[in-house]
């Protein structure tokens, strides 16, 4: 029973400090759905490599 109290003990302060660490950047609100869905992709390398070259 004490295995179980402190395996709970563990997980507990785990959580708190993932939680800490991720600050405000966090989000535990669940799937987004319509307008709410943010879907991003990467920036593209190779489109920011001719504005890097030109400026020289």
């Amino acid at each position: 029973m004490w295995k179980i109290a402190v395996g709970f003990v563990i997980f507990a302060a785990l959580a708190l400090y993932v939680i800490g660490k991720g600050g405000d950047k966090l989000d535990m609100s669940g799937e987004k759905h319509g307008a709410d869905a943010v879907h991003s992709e990467p920036a593209k390398a190779d489109a920011a490599a001719p504005a890097a070259s030109a400026a020289k």
